[in-house]
């Protein structure tokens, strides 16, 4: 099986992206590293260290503390797919984080965002 070149993508070059699409859509962008904290259970002081370090997304998931429980909770389309149809678990989790973010841009409540 290909692997996709998203998982060779360091995390920093896309976190960018995601604060910018926050604060594009007139959201606070302290949000994206919630919802990223949620998803992957890094405290805020291991994120800024793999966006210092520019692991990979793959190392990104695979060093994650803890995949959030309610991460299956997560549906949706995401660039055009439905993320609960994903078969391959990384590019899966890496849809999750998209549309977190997306949630975050278009202003979804935050307890809505975070399945809780």
């Amino acid at each position: 099986m290909e692997r996709h070149r998203i998982f060779s993508t360091s995390f920093a070059s896309i976190y960018p992206h995601y604060v910018a699409k926050a604060e594009r859509k007139g959201q606070n962008p302290s949000d994206v590293d919630l919802v990223i904290r949620w998803l992957t259970g890094y405290s805020q002081i291991e994120l800024e260290r793999v966006i210092a370090e520019e692991v990979t997304l793959e190392q990104f998931f695979e060093e994650a503390p803890a995949l959030n429980p309610n991460a299956s909770l997560i549906t949706g389309v995401i660039c055009g797919i439905r993320v609960e149809e994903i078969d391959d678990p990384l590019m899966q989790k890496i849809r999750y984080m998209d549309k977190l973010v997306d949630e975050v841009g278009r202003g979804k409540k935050m307890t809505s965002i975070l399945r809780s």
